[in-house]
């Protein structure tokens, strides 16, 4: 049996020999004090016998102390049994060389991406070992995990990092065989990076600041879906819609949440079925909004224009429906055919739902005076993006148009928008100069006389992603 019996702080203890030598000690000073009694009560140079015991004792104290320093701290000169060594290349910490080390570095120097996973697995124990076990056969590393409780069975939703070469096949497969099912794979970013609970705070709370950020919560939140938003009243008919139930409905892939304002809010995604738990998520995002009520944020910037005029751009809601309105009466029949494609009676109804923040976000361009003189329009309109503008005739060519379009594109490209476009007649010069203006991608599109002008905005959206993972990486 080894005298080794435990560690302490990575330090053998070794009790056998320490018990030896202490019962040896013991019974060398138990006859050292015998004799010394006894020569001592025979009168024989008892003083002279007390001396020398006394400098025998400190001498083997000394010797035992000097014993054990030096043998406490050394390693033991054979294998002591009480654990086997580790081989090199199993062994904590950076390889000293060899090809073992070569092959392991320049793994994990290998390129990398990220995806999003979602598969379907039986609720017993053992299911999610079974699967993580799978992964990291494939050297996939798992990033972040959320469960979604189902009355049969749970659903994992997973954010992997993968080395570049594995197919997304490769990988459902794999998780196939470890038993999920259903499961659904696509390329992540960077923004999936923030953890779920982070995520949902920061939706939030862009929620509380500003009503038209519900639907893009909504989409941030639920990953690609369409969103749509219908109106309690039809615009112009005065026919009452039908709504959604108050505690809203979940239907598969699309569920029906009531708007604050007492519509309806779609929200589809044919791809992947909604969980309950994404249901009860979107319910209390929109319980939020319907809580605080109407908002807009209250900023507003100056602008001086070249010939000197000083003019006010700020955030505009339903609270302007009658300066809106005032505006519609000044400007020509020629500007209003532009702006709304169609007959110039019908615009009016329209500016009710165009100011309302559930649709999107409304700039106003006024005067010192309080004078509206143009309106620009960002519009959620499913998962596309609308810019419409539309200025006072005498206030045209003035750079107010581009200054609106320059702010919704970047507010667009902020929420996170692939694209925006905007509908006018191909006649309409300035605004084809105005979209050119802004250093993107353009699509054009021309029917009968109408032209659509789409801006890509993946350079606005991938500098973003590079500044979160560029943040990410610096923590």
């Amino acid at each position: 049996m080894s005298d080794v019996t435990r560690a302490r702080n990575g330090r053998p203890v070794r009790h056998g020999r320490q018990a030896v030598v202490g019962l040896a000690a013991l019974l060398v000073a138990a006859a050292v004090a015998d004799a010394v009694v006894g020569s001592t009560a025979q009168g024989k140079g008892g003083a002279v016998l007390l001396a020398v015991a006394a400098a025998v004792l400190s001498a083997a104290v000394g010797f035992h102390v000097w014993w054990t320093r030096r043998h406490g701290h050394a390693p033991p000169t054979s294998d002591t049994g009480a654990r086997p060594s580790l081989p090199a290349e199993r062994q904590a910490g950076p390889a000293v060389g060899g090809e073992a080390g070569e092959a392991a570095a320049g793994a994990m120097a290998g390129a990398t991406v990220l995806w999003r996973m979602r598969t379907t697995v039986k609720d017993e124990p053992g299911s999610l070992a079974a699967l993580c076990t799978a992964l990291a056969a494939h050297r996939v590393d798992i990033l972040s995990l959320q469960t979604h409780p189902l009355a049969e069975g749970t659903v994992d939703e997973f954010l992997l990092r993968a080395p570049e070469g594995l197919s997304a096949t490769e990988i459902s497969r794999s998780v196939s065989d470890a038993g999920g099912s259903e499961t659904w794979i696509e390329r992540g970013d960077a923004h999936d990076l923030v953890d779920a609970p982070t995520r949902v705070l920061g939706l939030a709370t862009r929620t509380a600041l500003d009503a038209a950020e519900l639907p893009l919560a909504l989409r941030q939140l639920l990953g690609r879906c369409t969103i749509r938003s219908l109106p309690a009243t039809a615009p112009g008919s005065g026919r009452v819609q039908e709504g959604a139930p108050v505690e809203g409905a979940l239907e598969g892939t699309v569920m029906r949440l009531r708007a604050p304002e007492g519509g309806t809010i779609t929200v589809e995604r044919p791809y992947l079925p909604f969980t309950p738990t994404e249901f009860a998520r979107a319910r209390a995002l929109v319980e939020l909004d319907t809580r605080l009520g109407p908002r807009i944020p209250r900023s507003q910037d100056v602008l001086t224009l070249p010939e000197g005029n000083d003019i006010t751009v700020r955030r505009a809601d339903a609270g302007d429906l009658r300066a809106a309105k005032a505006m519609h009466d000044r400007c020509s029949a020629r500007t209003l055919s532009m702006r709304y494609h169609g007959p110039v009676g019908d615009a009016d109804r329209y500016l009710k739902h165009l100011l309302s923040p559930r649709f999107g976000r409304t700039l106003a361009a006024q005067t010192t005076s309080g004078r509206l003189v143009g309106l620009g329009h960002l519009l959620w309109d499913g998962d596309e993006t609308e810019i419409a503008l539309l200025v006072e005739d005498d206030w045209q060519r003035r750079g107010i148009g581009s200054e609106l379009l320059r702010r919704l594109v970047a507010m667009a490209g902020d929420a996170g928008c692939g694209n925006v476009y905007i509908v006018t007649q191909s006649s309409n010069t300035g605004m084809v100069a105005a979209m050119r203006a802004l250093g993107l991608p353009l699509d054009y599109q021309v029917e009968e006389g109408t032209l659509v002008i789409t801006a890509r905005l993946d350079a606005v959206t991938a500098h973003r992603a590079e500044g979160a993972e560029g943040l990410r990486k610096g923590r």
